[in-house]
This record gives C-alpha cells, sequence and structure tokens, in this order.
C-alpha cells in the first residue's frame, strides 16, 4: 500500500527528469554521433562478399557486423549514461530544483528512485531504439531476421541501471567528472581482465605455463576477477544470444547476476548516503 502511494510520485519525477536529459546538448550530440554511425556501417549489408576468391554467405556477415555494431552501441550508451548521471545532482541542487521537489510530500527515497527511473528508462530506449534501427537494416535488405538482437538490448539494459546507480552515488562523495572516471576505469579494467582471463585459459598459453605438481583452484587474483563487476561479461553474454549460441549453461549466467547484485547493493547504499545531504 505505501508503494502504491509513493509510485505515482517517482513517476512525476521520472518523466521530468526524462524532459529535462534530453534537452541537453550531450544527449543530443550522442545520438547524432550515434545516428551517423549507424549510417556508416549500413553499407556493410549490401552486395556481395568475396573472401580470398570465395563468396561467403552474405548472412555470416551480417551477424558478424551486427554484432560489432550491438557493442559499439550498447558502450556508446554506457558512456552516456554515466555523463548524464554524474550531474543529475548538481545541477538540481543548484537550480534550487531538489529543494523545491523535496519541500513538497515527497521523500528523500521517491526522489532518488524517480531520478534512477527516468535516467534508466530513457537510455533503454535510446539504445532499444539504435539496435532496433540496425535489426530493421538487417531484416530489410538481406531478409536475415534477427528477433535475438533486441532481446540482446534488453539484457544489456542492466549495465546502465549499474552506471547510473554507480555514478549517482559517486556523485555524492567526489566531483563529477571524478565519478565519471571512476567507473570508466571499471568498465576499461573489466574488459582487459577479461582478455587477459580468456588468453590464460586458451589451450596454447595453458600447455606453455602449466606446471607439474598440484593446482591452487582459488587465488587473490582469481578472486578479484570474478568479484569485478562484469559489465563486459554481461554484455558478451547478451550479444551471445546473436549468434545463436545463447544459453550454454548455468555458468553464462554469472555475469548477469553479478551486475545485479552490485545494482541491489549499490542502489541501497546510494539511498542511504542520500539521507545525509544537505539540501540547499
Amino acid at each position: 500500500m505505501k508503494m502504491q502511494k509513493a509510485l505515482p510520485s517517482i513517476i512525476k519525477i521520472a518523466k521530468y527528469t526524462i524532459t529535462d536529459e534530453v534537452r541537453q546538448r550531450s544527449f543530443a550530440v550522442m545520438f547524432i554521433v550515434c545516428a551517423v554511425f549507424i549510417f556508416l556501417v549500413r553499407g556493410c549489408y549490401h552486395g556481395n562478399y568475396v573472401v580470398n576468391g570465395q563468396d561467403v554467405e552474405a548472412g555470416k556477415i551480417v551477424q558478424m557486423v551486427s554484432t560489432m555494431t550491438f557493442h559499439v552501441i550498447a558502450i556508446g550508451v554506457m558512456f552516456l549514461a554515466a555523463l548524464l548521471s554524474m550531474r543529475v545532482f548538481r545541477r538540481d541542487r543548484d537550480d534550487g530544483t531538489q529543494s523545491c521537489i523535496l519541500s513538497k510530500p515527497i521523500t528523500r527515497w521517491q526522489y532518488v528512485a524517480g531520478k534512477i527511473l527516468g535516467l534508466w528508462a530513457l537510455l533503454i530506449i535510446f539504445m532499444f531504439v539504435l539496435h532496433g534501427i540496425v535489426f530493421i537494416m538487417a531484416s530489410i535488405n538481406l531478409n536475415v531476421f534477427l528477433p535475438e538482437y533486441l532481446m540482446a538490448s534488453l539484457l544489456c539494459s542492466l549495465n546502465l541501471l549499474f552506471v547510473i546507480v554507480t555514478v549517482l552515488l559517486l556523485s555524492l562523495m567526489m566531483p563529477d567528472i571524478a565519478a565519471f572516471l571512476c567507473v570508466t576505469g571499471i568498465g576499461i579494467v573489466g574488459v582487459v581482465a577479461d582478455g587477459i582471463y580468456a588468453v590464460s585459459h586458451s589451450p596454447m598459453v595453458q600447455a606453455v605455463i602449466q606446471q607439474p605438481g598440484p593446482q591452487q583452484d582459488f587465488t587473490f587474483w582469481k578472486v578479484i576477477y570474478y568479484l569485478w563487476p562484469k559489465l563486459s561479461g554481461a554484455q558478451h553474454f547478451a550479444s551471445s544470444f546473436i549468434g545463436g549460441s545463447g544459453l550454454s549453461n548455468l555458468g553464462s549466467l554469472y555475469p548477469l547476476i553479478n551486475v545485479l547484485l552490485y545494482c541491489v547493493i549499490l542502489g541501497a547504499l546510494l539511498f542511504w548516503r542520500f539521507k545525509s545531504e544537505d539540501i540547499v
């Protein structure tokens, strides 16, 4: 019952947040950049493809290009999520919006929840539209139907929630640009760690570095690797549906579970931390 009473206020703040963010210059610039990128990529969906003098099935090329485009769009929207989130609280505080909203019968957790919901909904729609354009181009030009492309896009929305919550939390404790750089660093370290892990577990490298005697299953670095936010892993898991592999085993769900747990924990910390903020 309490949540039902709070929901209209949260939705109202979310709508205001969406309207406010759409008017921002950074949002318009990012949309134009992504639209230009998709326009440039569309040439890959036309014509015949020849590799080493042999014709290559168009469907395979479309799948490869679509997967690459999927990753670029997902990374770009995560970058935009960090960019928009880092200044939400500061802008509301500076222009008096924050004090105006909280002077009404709206609690602090409703305000924060509305901000998160508004940013998340806007960025999900933004990413889904861009992925939808690629989906339509692939379907029309080469009659290659990729419904899993849209499902993969929705799975990537969990990464967006992580970025939003983390940047909002960090922006309360450090300068906006520092919060942005911290989350960017988390993503970069995750990509590098996944790359090193993949290379180190390749059969060739394993044959070279394998040492006689008992091997330790868990080391300090392995623990750090598995506990680190799996943004890259979650994105690759989502993109695996484009190739048709999808859910191979329960272990492949770990990146999504990892990111979801981080969203819950960091979200709880965000609500707790905002309670002690001075509203001016």
